[in-house]
């Protein structure tokens, strides 16, 4: 049986939901090198809600100086890859302050480890993630439209440096492999303790979007497949729809089931959530499932002319060089594309949807 703390909070007083968090879910931290990673897909104001908010991330690096660590680290490794991409996401969104000086490019030093042979056999990951004795993930509540949602095993994709990330997505090639390769990365170092930032979340065509749920709410969890549950319960969406739920219940890291969820607080759907586009909220059939999320590849990026600045960011992040600039706007080449929709994250101005 798995808990799930679910606590009303606001950014002015998250401090007493992350306290309760460690009162349920007890670490010993005492002499500890901590890791402390927040959510920070790219460069973004706090406003914004595309980042853990700083407050939480100030409330939980508090919380830790107080438990007599040995050393506390605060790092992510954001999406984009130009060079000081990681401290430009980082004080853009405040989440350098909230650091309180404990802020580390985990990205500039990385360790090979072994991963799935004769797909990947090595993957490089941040040596500080592999070095901690106690890493502490804060996830954001969000949607995403390659994942449907981002949440507590997603957040561990950020343990990966930049451009392996995007190399990984080219080797998926479509939305379920991928979020098999999403768990995979996961095991390599599973969090000791999931703190949800969902004061207020993102509904729509996440991660990125501007289409934003107040929840008043913090979330908290030591189970990264019944945090994602309650995340997809919580958006009105069955977590039986999501494959990479299935495949990380599969490789006994935890249940989904709500017989298997004990939940501390209130669980309340939200009624009229926007999931990403053609998002089914309850499964037919194993099968069924299977053949919607594989049939997710035959959507595209589509540029808002309103919306682009020309900044070429997607161009740049694209995995497979599927796009180019065309009459002065992104255009995608739909032979090439294989719908992991980075350039959609990555955009700064939130220009790229899903079509």
């Amino acid at each position: 049986m798995h808990t799930i703390m679910i606590e009303p909070a606001s950014y002015s007083n998250c401090r007493d939901a992350v306290d309760k968090a460690f009162d349920i879910f007890p670490l010993q931290i005492k002499g500890k090198n901590v890791l402390i990673k927040p959510n920070v897909l790219r460069s973004s104001f706090a406003e914004q809600h595309i980042v853990t908010n700083p407050a939480v991330l100030r409330a939980v690096v508090e919380k830790v100086e107080s438990m007599s660590p040995n050393s506390i680290t605060v790092g992510d490794n954001p999406g984009m890859f130009a060079y000081g991409a990681n401290e430009k996401s980082f004080k853009q969104s405040g989440l350098m302050d909230a650091a309180k000086g404990y802020y580390r490019n985990i990205g500039a030093e990385a360790q090979e480890v072994d991963f799935i042979p004769g797909f990947l056999d090595k993957l490089a990951v941040s040596r500080a993630v592999l070095d901690a004795d106690v890493l502490i993930s804060l996830p954001k509540f969000k949607t995403h439209g390659l994942t449907v949602i981002s949440g507590a095993l997603k957040n561990s994709y950020g343990i990966v440096p930049g451009s392996r990330k995007a190399d990984m997505h080219a080797r998926s090639g479509e939305p379920v492999k991928f979020g098999e390769i999403m768990v995979e990365v996961f095991k390599l170092r599973i969090p000791d303790l999931f703190i949800l930032d969902a004061v207020v979340g993102m509904e729509g065509n996440g991660p990125g979007s501007t289409e934003l749920r107040y929840l008043g709410q913090i979330l908290a969890a030591d189970n990264a497949v019944a945090l994602d549950a309650t995340i997809s319960r919580i958006m009105d969406l069955d977590p039986a729809t999501l494959p990479f739920l299935e495949y990380a219940r599969g490789q006994g890291l935890g249940e989904y089931a709500a017989d298997q969820i004990e939940i501390r607080g209130e669980l309340k759907p939200i009624e009229g959530f926007r999931l990403p586009p053609k998002v089914q909220r309850t499964p037919s059939s194993s099968k069924a499932r299977l053949e919607f999320f594989h049939s997710r590849t035959s959507m595209r990026p589509v540029a808002n002319k309103d919306l682009c600045t020309a900044c070429e960011e997607c161009v740049q992040v694209c995995p497979v060089s599927a796009l180019s600039m065309v009459d002065g706007y992104p255009l995608v080449d739909k032979d090439i594309c294989i719908a992991c929709f980075c350039c959609q994250e990555m955009c700064p101005e939130t220009a790229m949807a899903l079509g």
